[in-house]
């Protein structure tokens, strides 16, 4: 056997601009290298991965916001590489906008702003002009009415309690909201049975999910016709969830009152009585510096320690980390992959000191602890016997 004496320094690669916060947090044993071609993780934000090839050193990537869609997770996967997101760090951003949005949409500030600037050089008679054109941009409070939220993860939760806040009824409806959400649910908060009940009982809705294939063009026409007339609608989580044909025909109608959207295209643009905003949901200093702190500390634990926290592909899994000689192994979910593992430990008369085993999906992820290997001992073809199980992904040795 041979012994560690030196800490291997990892190299972190960034796709984006990240946000010194976050780089800071990657100090000793680590270097910030974006003409490395091979790092351990990547860091990034909006930078699309999909035609990337990845070396065989690359243990983990962070995007720093919430959607991954520009990165290929089903090839991380295969690969046995770990995608991070960071839910929750741009939470207050979006909501604030959300609010901001609800409020001047309904009492149609950015029509009226807009048809303002227009009297340029009307010199004394822009007062005259003010007083006898404002009333087509009349509006209508938000308190006392009732405003619809789907999806109550990080920013659905802050956005239906800040509305309570604001004198509205809510009415939600998430069917797999988390402990965590339902904790910090305001309790005046009134539960949907039904997405139906919903759509039918909202004079706003404001929309908090991903984009999959069950939510893709959740708003269309069928969806349309159990709303009220007039409903505005808010959409700061994906383009993709609503039809945009079906849209366009509402707003055409009346049926919908207002689309606010953070997903401008050609086809919103064209639209009437939507209001199209430069996706600027997390566009905060303050959110950009929560995501990049949160997508650092992330990938330096689960690179010093094999613990993931809010991977997007793998299952979420931790163990105390007590300076022992710890086995990692990504591997498919199927039975007896625990007992090839273990064996072959005790192949090598090494004893289990700790271990967790977590599944998602295809996929599943060990931790194991060795008793008998405090000394940060080596072991000679370990890696490479675990890798021999057919099944294994990836095996990592800390």
């Amino acid at each position: 056997m041979s012994t560690i004496t030196s800490e291997k320094v990892k190299t972190i690669k960034t796709l984006n601009n990240i946000s010194e916060s976050g780089l800071k947090v990657f100090k000793d044993n680590y270097t910030v290298d974006n003409d490395n071609e091979n790092p351990d993780a990547y860091l990034l934000r909006s930078f699309n991965m999909h035609t990337m090839e990845f070396g065989n050193n690359l243990k983990a990537i962070a995007r720093a916001g919430a959607g991954v869609n520009n990165i290929p997770v089903d090839k991380c996967s295969e690969q046995g590489i770990v995608v991070f997101n960071t839910p929750g760090a741009n939470a207050n951003a979006v909501k604030e906008l959300v609010l901001t949005s609800l409020m001047a949409s309904s009492r149609n500030l950015f029509a009226g702003v807009n048809w303002t600037k227009t009297l340029a050089g009307e010199g004394e008679q822009i007062s005259k002009l003010v007083e006898a054109g404002k009333k087509q941009f009349v509006g209508k409070e938000i308190k006392g009415k009732t405003l619809g939220v789907i999806g109550l993860g990080a920013i659905g939760a802050l956005v239906a309690n800040d509305a309570l806040d604001l004198d509205m009824d809510v009415i939600a409806f998430d069917p797999f909201i988390s402990v965590d959400a339902a904790w910090s649910l305001s309790r005046n908060v009134q539960r949907a049975m039904t997405i139906e009940q919903l759509f039918a009982n909202s004079d706003y809705i404001t929309v908090h999910v991903p984009f999959t294939k069950d939510t893709g063009g959740m708003f269309n026409e069928e969806t349309f016709s159990i709303m009220k007339q007039g409903v505005h609608i808010l959409n700061f989580s994906r383009g993709e969830l609503v039809n945009e044909k079906d849209m366009a025909a509402a707003l055409e109608s009346g049926k919908v009152g207002k689309y606010i959207t953070d997903f401008p295209n050609e086809n919103v643009l064209k639209m009437k009585n939507a209001v199209p905003i430069p996706h600027l949901g997390a566009s905060t200093k303050e959110s950009e510096e929560n995501c990049a702190i949160m997508a650092a500390r992330q990938v330096k634990e689960f690179l010093e320690t094999g613990n993931i926290k809010n991977s997007v592909n793998f299952p979420n899994a931790s163990l105390p980390y007590t300076g022992k000689r710890r086995v990692t192994a990504f591997h498919q979910n199927v039975p007896n992959m625990v007992g090839q593992i273990t064996s072959a430990l005790s192949n090598f008369n090494l004893n289990i000191a700790d271990m967790v085993n977590r599944s998602r999906g295809e996929y599943a992820y060990t931790v194991i602890d060795i008793e008998n290997n405090v000394n940060g001992d080596i072991i000679p073809n370990l890696e490479e016997k675990i890798n021999q199980i057919k099944g294994i992904v990836k095996t990592r040795i800390i």
